[in-house]
């Protein structure tokens, strides 16, 4: 593609200039202080996937300039990045600094699943967080093959807002973690009331079973639209406001609270 694109000259001079093997000081430095990143892997056969991770600071930890290691902390169980990686080693981290330096670092490696008890064994200066949510059972190993900036011309500025709005670690308070914010449950919902209105056939039973009975589906409710982009931009700019007033009054906090 480079050939073809014309971009052979300036993708070598990239090549000579940013893409490094490990990651330097500074490099280092940046992803001691990061508080999430995305990761991508894919399974046996190519397909992909993206996942956002997030953490206190050094949650993604650096072991030494050719590797860095992160919790898997509890999510929805479906462990779709671990499961990738068990398949294939390949994975890419993506960590963005929106709030101080708005700048990207690319991590490129191989990636393998360590149990908790053998990477601590082997590095006891791990980060330990006893809050409920924040303690992972396997951690990632990624040894690093690519290390490289990403541009800062297309990163916005976003800035920290106070305590109040943090998110509950480890909770399993479906409307804490959104609820059914895109409505893909209550589309569920209307989908199998509509195939048992249908005229399914009745399952028969085998010889023996007892009487079950059987009790009338609810009509659902009328599926909840999503926001509208007005919506979306009212709601933002409100969030924006808060913000603004929450740094000019000196409030603290983080991203993770």
């Amino acid at each position: 593609m480079q050939r073809a694109l014309g971009s052979e000259d300036r993708a070598s001079r990239f090549y000579d200039e940013q893409v490094l093997d490990h990651l330097n000081e500074r490099m280092r430095e940046f992803v001691g202080r990061q508080e999430m990143f995305f990761l991508a892997t894919s399974d046996r056969h190519g397909e992909c996937d993206n996942s956002f991770r997030a953490g206190p600071p050094g949650f993604l930890h650096v072991l030494d300039p050719y590797t860095v290691v992160f919790p898997e902390y509890r999510g929805n169980g479906v462990h779709a990045s671990v499961g990738n990686i068990s398949e294939n080693p390949h994975a890419g981290l993506l960590l963005l600094d929106f709030e101080r330096s708005r700048i990207g670092l690319h991590i490129n490696g191989r990636a393998r699943i360590v149990a908790d008890a053998e990477l601590r064994a082997r590095h006891p200066e791990l980060p330990s967080d006893t809050v409920p949510g924040r303690r992972p059972e396997v951690w990632v190993r990624v040894d690093i093959e690519e290390a490289y900036i990403h541009c800062a011309k297309h990163i916005p500025h976003m800035m920290k807002v106070d305590r109040r709005t943090a998110r509950e670690w480890g909770t399993d308070d479906m409307k804490r973690k959104g609820g059914d914010f895109f409505g893909a449950a209550r589309e569920a919902q209307v989908r199998r009331a509509r195939e048992l209105g249908g005229g399914a056939a009745p399952r028969t039973l085998p010889p023996g079973a007892g009487v079950v009975a059987v009790r009338e589906a609810p009509v659902p409710e009328a599926p909840v639209p999503p926001p509208s982009a007005e919506a979306w931009r009212e709601e933002a700019r409100r969030a924006l406001e808060r913000a603004e007033r929450s740094a000019s009054a000196g409030g603290g906090g983080g991203w993770f609270g």
